[in-house]
């Protein structure tokens, strides 16, 4: 895995047209037979880019002549989308392959793929055919744009099939199957180039490379003619969106481009500290269409720590563009991503990060432990933290956090938010949920045919990590 040279810069190519069409002719092939599964599944593990790579493969699926089943245990077909960034996402995504074992006795018929992040670590395919050997078909984060033509190949072999490829390519014009029609992922770069040194995401993605601009207004256009809403672009560092292409661009000019084209919302993840400049923070406070909503993700508050991890800030740089943000987008929405118990933290270093997320005050926070990562710096280290000092650390942690995004929170009160309703609320079919302008969930009163639809209501309440809102009245 650390045969990658990160001091190389990165090529990609783009998929050409002719094998795009061999892709379209080996769907059409499966389409024809007999002996095709009729009815497929998709398991989802990850981040929002594992999310819209599943539309890429759902609308593969339904071009190969395959509809959704309405759960797993009812698919001929069931494929995993996996995630390897954390131990736990693995675990999970393994345990869950695992129970598909007794499934397939009740449907002996039934084919199971595994693809994405897990399955690109080196090593990974053969283990999974070995402990796992019912499953037909991995692949990995390269492949996606060949389903078809490996789907055709699973048919076609008795014994499983295995594709890894690490080629670095941008794939154009392939089905989706969007899982909103009010909201839609759109995918600007891949890759990543930063090599933190706790993160596997460059050895399993690839390194960094864009979109052109022009296919991404492309696909927002078609996006804002079927009555898109709001659309999220997705990359792992959408701050270095543009290097390497032929026609100049970075994502500050994305933005504008995206704003002019008259996109109702436009959210952004995720966003790298070292990355974020003032043009950006301009473009936050004029554009019309973006929203007041920032992930920021920090890590940790030590510069020590920061160091250690390849970060390429400090704390007081940090904190320096999160003013500049808020002093741009007054009340912006911030949320972040925070680790505890990296090798060799020590107490005080911890409590730098507690400092830091107390002054910071976000609306949200995603915490975990640092989980090791085969093959990366991080996970060779010395000074590996105990399971229990951890623990105690992500405990500390999360109870500030509670407390500060409920203070956080308290500002929205008595406030007019503008609500896309997502959802019938899980608790009573007269509410509905959605997510505000800032980013947080709202619930507020509403039914079935609010879904898809821009709600005006005025918060009322904070409950947990949500607000309450109650439908703005207006003669």
């Amino acid at each position: 895995m650390n045969n990658i040279n990160q001091n190389t810069p990165p090529r990609h190519r783009l998929i050409p047209p002719e094998e795009l069409e061999a892709q379209r002719r080996a769907a059409a092939r499966i389409r024809s037979r007999e002996d095709r599964p009729q009815t497929f599944f998709v398991v989802t593990y990850g981040c929002q880019m594992n999310a819209h790579d599943s539309e890429l493969l759902a609308g593969q699926l339904r071009e190969m002549g395959l509809t959704e089943a309405p759960d797993r245990e009812s698919a001929d077909f069931v494929l995993f989308n996996t995630c390897c960034v954390r131990d736990n996402a693995e675990r999970k995504a393994l345990g869950n392959i695992t129970w598909l074992k007794e499934v397939r006795k009740r449907n002996p018929g039934l084919l199971i793929a595994v693809c994405g992040c897990m399955a690109q670590e080196p090593g990974m395919a053969e283990k999974l055919l070995r402990q796992y050997a019912f499953v037909n078909l991995v692949f990995g984060t390269s492949n996606l744009h060949r389903f078809p033509e490996l789907f055709e190949e699973m048919l076609d072999s008795a014994a499983p099939v295995i594709r890894v490829d690490t080629e670095d390519v941008v794939a154009e014009g392939l089905p989706v199957s969007r899982l909103r029609r009010e909201a839609a992922y759109v995918s600007i770069m891949y890759g990543c180039d930063n090599f933190c040194t706790y993160c596997i995401v460059p050895y399993v993605r690839g390194r960094e490379r864009s979109r052109e601009m022009a296919d991404i207004l492309r696909e927002a256009e078609g996006l804002l003619e079927s009555g898109a809403q709001e659309i999220m672009l997705l990359g792992q560092n959408v701050n270095s969106y543009g290097r390497g292409l032929a026609e100049k661009a970075d994502f500050p000019g994305l933005l504008r481009a995206l704003d002019r084209l008259g996109v109702p919302r436009i959210r952004f993840m995720t966003s790298h500290p070292k990355d974020l400049s003032d043009e950006l923070i301009r473009v936050m406070g004029e554009a019309e269409h973006v929203l007041p909503q920032f992930h920021l993700p920090v890590q940790a508050g030590n510069d020590e720590i920061l160091r250690r991890m390849n970060r390429h800030y400090d704390r007081e740089t940090y904190l320096k563009k999160v003013r500049a943000l808020r002093e741009a987008v007054p009340g912006i929405g911030l949320t972040t991503d925070v680790m505890v118990a990296f090798p060799g933290e020590t107490e005080e270093q911890f409590l730098d990060t507690l400092s830091l997320v107390d002054e910071v005050g976000y609306d949200s926070a995603f915490t975990f432990i640092y989980s090791p990562r085969v093959g990366t710096q991080a996970a060779k280290m010395p000074g590996q933290i105990p399971p229990d000092i951890a623990r105690d650390r992500i405990e500390r942690l999360i109870a500030l956090q509670d407390r500060r995004q409920k203070e956080v929170m308290a500002r929205f009160l008595g406030q007019e938010e503008e609500v896309l309703v997502e959802s019938l609320s899980r608790r009573s079919g007269r509410e509905v949920s959605g997510k505000g302008r800032h980013g947080l969930s709202i619930t507020l009163p509403g039914c079935d045919r609010d879904v898809g639809r821009i709600v005006r209501v005025k918060v009322t309440g904070v409950k947990n990590n949500t607000l309450v809102g109650e439908r703005e009245v207006r003669s």
